[in-house]
C-alpha cells in the first residue's frame, strides 16, 4: 500500500475463527509487551497482520525498520505507527513521499485522522502549519533542511521514508541515499519498500549506516491474484489447475503448468503464420517488410508494414472457442476495445485498469468506447461524478475549458470510462481518481504512471501489450514492472480475490509469459552520484574530509565493495591466460615481451595523440561557428557542401537539438556553396575549425528561395573569391604534438633496433602477445577497481571538487581545509540538473537585465527536456533577440563548463534545450492557454508540469541572487505565471513519465 492509500474495510472480526487458548495467550502477552502499539491497534477496525504488527513493535522497541511488502499490502501501518508515537510521546515525525501529489494526499489522509492542528504539509511550493509535531514533505524538502541545519529538525524522532525503493531512480534517486546518511543517528527510520529481492543487503547497509535497523519482509498479497489472457473474446487461465496462493503474492507455485490450451493456440497459430509464409507474394511481387518491436516473447514482436500484423487476420470480433475445437485464426484477432469491456463485464471484472503504454493510445480507447455508445454508470452515479467535475473544475475559465475539450472528458467520465496519464490536466486527473476510488469509474486506460503510488486498485488489471518503448527502444517489460502493474489489481477489504489479464498478441509465448507472473527477482540498484550541489553543501556542512567518508557511506559504494570476490576470481583466471600467451610468444631471438610493450606503447601514444586532436579542434571547431557573421566566406573541409561557401545566417538561435550527450551540438550557419545551393551547416562538417577568408555583403532584402538572389549573390561570391590571395585559401592542419612526437620516434627506433625486430617469425608471435597484453590491460582495469573499492564514489566527489575550485566556488582554507566561497553558497541553492551551468550564467549576470517574460524563457531551457515520442513538429526557437543572445551565451557557458568536465574525466551534463521557451515567454506575457497549447503542440498536463517546473527553478535563482532586481524579477514572474490552469492546481510536475 502506497503512501496514499487509505485502509478499506476488513472483513469483520466475528467473520474469522475464533483463537485457539494458546493463540489468545500469546496475542495477551504481546499486547503487554507492546502496549502502545495495542493502544494503536484499536484506532482501526481490523486485525493486523503479522509482519505490520513485527515491524510496530521493532519500531516501538526504539529500533529503525525495513518493511518490503507488495502492493496494496498495508505496509503503511507502520509509518502511521510512527506518527502516532510521536504525538503520544512529544516529539515529532517527518512522513516523506517521492512525489508532491503523493504527499498531498498523505497529509489529507493525516489531518483525517490526527487533525490539521497536529499535521503540517512541505512540498515545494506548498508550507502548511510547518512547526506541527507530524509534517509530511517531500524527500527534497528534506534533504534542503538537512543541508541548512534548518531548527525544524530540532526534536524530531522519526522519519518515514515511504516508496524508498525510489532510489533506484536514476534522475532524483541520490536524494533518498543523501537523507539516510545525512540523518542523525538518533532519529528512527522507517523505511517502506515495494518487493525486492535483495532487501537484505538494503537493509544490511542500511544498519551500517544507521546503527539498529530490523528487516521485515512480507511476499503475502492480500488478496490473491488470478493471472488470465484473452484470447479473442475469451479468457483463459494462464496457469492449468492451480490457483494462486495469498502467501506468494498470487504467483502459482514451482510446479505448476502452464494452461495448455494456450500452449496449443500458441502452437497452431505458428504452423499458421509458418504455412501462410508459403503463399505467393502479392502483385507486385515483393514480401513485406517487418520491423521487430521487443524479444517478441511476449508477442507483438514484428508487424508488416504496410499490410496486417504477423499472424493476424481482419479483427472480425470472433467469440468461436479457441484449441478444443482446432485452431481457427480469426479466433485470434483481438477484440475492439469496446468488446474487450463488454467481456471483462460479462466476467465481473470492473472495475479495471487497462494499461496502454501511450497517452494517445489512451485517449484514442476513450474516444473508441464513447464511438460506441457504451455506458457502465446508473443516474446516480452521474450525478455524483457531475458533483466531482464541478467541485474540481469550477475555477477554471470557460474557453480554458473548450481548449481542454472539457466536454468530451466529462462526457465519458459520466458513463463511467477516463484515461489516466502525465499529460493530462492535473485536475482532471484529480477527478478521475476521486471518481475512480469512489467506485464510479468503472475502466481506465492509463499509462504506466498510474503503478507509482495513486490509490486507484481494481478488480481487474488488463495490459494490453507486454512490449514498451523506453525512450530509446521498443523493450519487454521487466518482471518487476509486470508486478507493479498488476499489483492494483484486487480491491482490499471489496474483491476476494483480484485478476491480471494479458491480451493475447501475435507471437505470444504463453512460457515466457508465465515466467514473467512468476519471477520475483527484482533487485534494487543505487542510482547515487554526486553533484555540483551536493559538494557545496556537504563541504558547508561538514568540510571536504568528513564530506568524502559520508560519501564512502552510499549505498552505491556499499554495492560496489561486494562485488570484489567475483572481480579478484576474474582477475586469478587471466593471470592463468596470460602466462601460457607469453610462453607461446617465446622468441629464439630475444625478450619478445619487452618488443611487444614497445610496440603497444606507440600504438597507446598514437592514439592518444589522434583522440586530442580530434578533441581540441572540436572544441575549437565550436568556438569558430559562434564568431560567424553574414556574409563571412567560409572554408568547409568535409561533407557534401566541401569547398568555400558564404554564410547567410550564423544559425546560433537555432541551437535546439535534442538533449543528451550524444546528440549534435553548437551552431547551424546557413550558407551559400560555390553552386548556389542552400545548406544548413554542423559541426559534422567542420572537423577543422572555420576559418573566415573574406567577406561579401548580403543584400538586404535577399531571399535564398529566389534563383535571381542566389545568383546575384553567387556573382559576388564567386568574384570575391578571384581576388583573394591562394595562400590563405590553403588549408593548414595543426601541427602534432612535438613532446608527444619525438616520444614516438624514440620509440620506433628502439623498436628497429630491438633483436625481436629481425625474426621471421615476428607477427605469428606477435599474435600472442598482443592477447597477453590486452588480458594485462583488463586486469590492470580490475585491480584498480579493486584498489579503489573503497573511494570509488569519493573519487567522483573528487574531481567535483576540482572543477569547482578551479571555478572559485570552493577556496583552500588554512591547514589544507576547503571552504565554500560566496558563488558557492549562492550554488548551494539551485538543484537543478545545470546546477553549474545556471550559478556560472547569475555569476556572469545573463539573467539581470531580462525581463519577467525573457527570464522565464532562458530558465526554461534548463529544466525542460523533450519527450522523443512525442510527434508534434515544431521547430523552436527563442521568442526575440534579446532571449537569443542571452542564450548564445548560455551555450558559451555550458560548453566551457562542459570542456572542464572533459579535463576531469567527468559526465558532461545536457545541453539547454529551448523547446518550452517559447510557451514560457508566451503564459508569462499574459497569453491564453488556447494560443499557448497551440504553438507548443504540447498537452494540458505537460504545460503545467513544466510551468511548474520554471517556477520552482525560478524561485532557486531568486534565492540564489539575494536581495536585488533579479530576485524581483523572479518574484514577479512567479505572479505572472501562476494563473488559469497553473494556480491552485495540485503539483504533480514531479510524475514520472509513462
Amino acid at each position: 500500500m502506497s503512501a496514499a492509500e487509505p485502509h478499506p474495510p476488513e472483513p469483520n472480526s466475528r467473520d474469522l475463527p475464533d483463537p485457539s487458548p494458546a493463540e489468545a495467550y500469546a496475542r495477551f502477552r504481546a499486547d503487554q509487551a507492546t502496549p502502545l502499539l495495542t493502544e494503536f491497534g484499536r484506532h482501526y477496525g481490523f486485525a493486523f497482520d503479522d509482519y505490520q504488527r513485527q515491524a510496530c513493535a521493532y519500531v516501538e522497541a526504539g529500533s529503525g525498520v525495513l518493511v518490503a511488502a507488495p502492493t496494496g499490502a498495508g505496509k503503511t501501518i507502520v509509518g502511521e505507527f510512527a506518527v502516532f508515537l510521536a504525538l503520544q510521546l512529544g516529539r515529532k515525525c517527518f512522513y516523506t513521499t517521492p512525489i508532491k501529489a503523493l504527499s498531498n494526499q498523505k497529509y489529507a489522509d493525516l489531518v483525517a485522522r490526527h487533525g490539521a492542528d497536529n499535521v503540517g504539509l512541505l512540498t515545494g511550493d506548498s508550507s502548511i502549519n510547518s512547526e506541527a509535531p507530524v509534517v509530511v514533505m517531500t524527500t527534497e524538502v528534506l534533504r534542503n533542511m538537512l543541508y541548512a541545519g534548518s531548527p525544524t529538525l530540532r526534536g524530531l524522532a522519526y522519519v518515514v521514508m515511504d516508496e524508498v525503493h525510489y532510489l533506484a531512480d536514476r534522475f532524483r534517486g541520490a536524494v533518498w541515499e543523501e537523507v539516510i546518511i545525512g540523518l542523525a543517528e538518533s532519529i528512527q527510520v522507517i523505511a517502506l519498500s515495494a518487493t525486492v529481492s535483495n532487501a537484505e543487503e538494503f537493509g544490511d547497509w542500511l544498519a551500517e549506516v544507521r546503527g539498529a535497523m530490523e528487516i521485515v519482509v512480507s511476499e503475502r498479497r492480500p488478496v490473491p491474484l488470478f493471472q488470465h489472457v484473452l484470447v479473442g473474446s475469451q479468457l483463459y487461465d494462464l496457469f492449468a489447475g492451480v490457483a494462486p496462493t495469498a502467501a506468494t503474492e498470487g504467483a502459482p507455485s514451482a510446479k505448476a503448468d502452464v494452461n495448455p490450451a494456450l500452449l496449443r493456440i500458441a502452437r497452431d497459430e505458428s504452423r499458421w503464420v509458418r504455412d501462410d509464409s508459403r503463399r505467393p507474394r502479392g502483385r507486385g511481387g515483393k514480401g513485406q517488410r517487418r520491423v521487430s518491436y521487443g524479444s517478441g516473447s511476449f508477442g507483438g514482436a514484428s508487424k508488416n508494414v504496410g499490410g496486417r500484423e504477423a499472424g493476424r487476420p481482419g479483427r472480425d470480433g470472433g467469440r468461436g472457442a479457441v484449441g478444443d475445437q482446432g485452431f481457427r485464426p480469426r479466433s485470434l484477432s483481438g477484440p475492439s476495445r469496446a468488446d474487450m469491456v463488454k467481456t471483462l463485464d460479462d466476467a465481473a471484472l470492473l472495475p479495471a485498469i487497462v494499461f496502454i503504454f501511450s497517452r494517445v493510445g489512451c485517449d484514442a480507447a476513450v474516444s473508441q468506447l464513447l464511438g460506441s455508445g457504451i455506458t457502465l454508470t446508473n443516474k446516480g452515479e452521474r450525478a455524483e461524478i457531475a458533483d466531482i467535475l464541478h467541485r474540481h473544475t469550477a475555477s477554471l475559465a470557460d474557453a480554458d475549458l473548450r481548449v481542454l475539450r472539457y466536454d468530451s472528458f466529462a462526457e465519458a467520465l459520466s458513463r463511467g470510462i477516463a484515461a489516466h496519464h502525465a499529460g493530462m490536466l492535473p485536475a482532471f486527473k484529480e477527478c478521475v481518481e476521486e471518481a475512480f476510488v469512489r467506485g464510479l469509474i468503472k475502466v481506465v486506460f492509463a499509462t504506466e504512471t498510474l503503478a507509482l503510488g495513486i490509490n486507484m486498485p481494481a478488480r481487474s488489471v488488463v495490459l494490453e501489450k507486454l512490449v514498451k518503448y523506453n525512450g530509446e527502444t521498443h523493450a519487454d517489460v521487466t518482471p518487476g514492472e509486470y508486478t507493479q502493474l498488476t499489483g492494483r489489481a484486487g480491491r482490499r477489504g471489496i474483491d476476494v480475490e483480484g485478476h491480471a489479464v494479458v491480451l493475447w498478441r501475435a507471437g505470444l509465448d504463453p512460457r515466457a509469459l508465465a515466467g514473467l507472473a512468476s519471477r520475483r527477482t527484482y533487485p534494487l540498484r543505487s542510482s547515487f552520484a554526486p553533484t555540483y550541489n551536493m559538494a557545496v553543501n556537504l563541504v558547508g556542512s561538514v568540510g571536504r574530509e568528513r564530506a568524502r567518508t559520508l560519501l564512502e557511506q552510499s549505498f552505491a559504494q556499499f554495492q560496489s565493495d561486494r562485488s570484489v570476490v567475483g572481480l579478484a576470481r576474474g582477475v586469478a583466471r587471466n593471470e592463468q591466460a596470460i602466462a601460457e600467451y607469453w610462453q607461446a610468444a617465446a622468441c629464439e631471438f630475444g625478450d619478445f615481451a619487452g618488443y611487444a610493450r614497445l610496440r603497444g606503447r606507440i600504438a597507446e601514444l598514437e592514439a592518444d595523440q589522434s583522440r586530442a586532436r580530434q578533441a581540441d579542434r572540436r572544441a575549437e571547431a565550436a568556438g569558430s561557428l559562434e564568431t560567424l557573421k553574414p556574409g563571412d566566406i567560409i572554408k568547409v573541409p568535409s561533407g557534401k557542401s566541401h569547398g568555400f561557401a558564404v554564410v547567410l545566417d550564423p544559425g546560433t538561435r537555432d541551437q535546439s537539438g535534442p538533449r543528451g550527450r550524444h546528440q549534435p551540438e553548437g551552431p547551424r550557419p546557413q550558407v551559400m556553396t560555390e553552386d548556389r545551393h542552400i545548406r544548413r551547416l554542423s559541426l559534422v562538417d567542420f572537423p577543422t575549425p572555420a576559418v573566415v577568408v573574406g567577406r561579401v555583403k548580403i543584400p538586404r532584402h535577399f531571399d535564398s528561395r529566389e534563383a535571381s538572389s542566389r545568383r546575384s549573390l553567387g556573382a559576388a561570391f564567386h568574384s570575391k573569391l578571384g581576388t583573394l590571395d591562394s595562400e590563405a585559401l590553403r588549408h593548414r592542419p595543426p601541427p602534432p604534438d612535438p613532446v608527444r612526437a619525438g616520444e614516438i620516434t624514440d620509440l620506433r627506433d628502439q623498436l628497429r633496433s630491438h633483436p625481436c625486430h629481425r625474426c621471421p617469425d615476428r607477427e605469428q608471435h606477435a599474435r600472442w602477445a598482443e592477447r597477453a597484453l590486452r588480458l594485462e590491460r583488463d586486469n590492470a582495469q580490475v585491480e584498480q577497481r579493486m584498489a579503489s573499492r573503497t573511494s570509488t564514489i569519493a573519487a567522483h566527489f573528487d574531481k567535483i571538487c576540482l572543477v569547482l575550485t578551479s571555478l572559485g566556488y570552493l577556496s583552500d582554507e588554512p591547514g589544507g581545509q576547503q571552504g565554500v566561497t560566496e558563488d558557492g553558497r549562492r550554488l548551494a541553492r539551485i538543484y537543478a540538473e545545470l546546477d553549474l551551468v545556471a550559478a556560472e550564467c547569475l555569476r556572469a549576470g545573463l539573467f539581470d537585465e531580462l525581463t519577467v517574460p525573457q527570464l522565464a524563457a532562458v530558465l526554461a531551457s534548463f529544466v525542460y527536456e523533450a519527450r522523443r515520442s512525442d510527434g508534434f513538429e515544431h521547430r523552436p526557437r527563442m521568442p526575440d533577440a534579446m532571449t537569443a543572445h542571452v542564450m548564445t551565451e548560455v551555450r558559451k557557458i555550458w560548453r566551457q563548463v562542459s570542456l572542464l568536465e572533459r579535463d576531469h574525466r567527468l559526465e558532461r551534463g545536457p545541453e539547454p534545450d529551448i523547446g518550452f521557451s517559447e510557451a514560457a515567454f508566451g503564459w508569462a506575457a499574459g497569453r491564453p492557454l488556447a494560443a499557448v497549447l497551440a504553438e507548443s503542440g504540447l498537452t494540458a498536463g505537460d504545460f503545467v508540469r513544466w510551468v511548474r517546473q520554471v517556477l520552482d527553478f525560478a524561485d532557486q535563482i531568486g534565492q540564489a541572487a539575494g536581495p536585488g532586481p533579479l530576485r524581483e524579477t523572479a518574484r514577479l514572474l512567479a505572479r505572472a505565471m501562476r494563473r488559469g490552469v497553473v494556480d491552485f492546481t495540485p503539483d504533480d510536475s514531479d510524475e514520472p513519465e509513462g
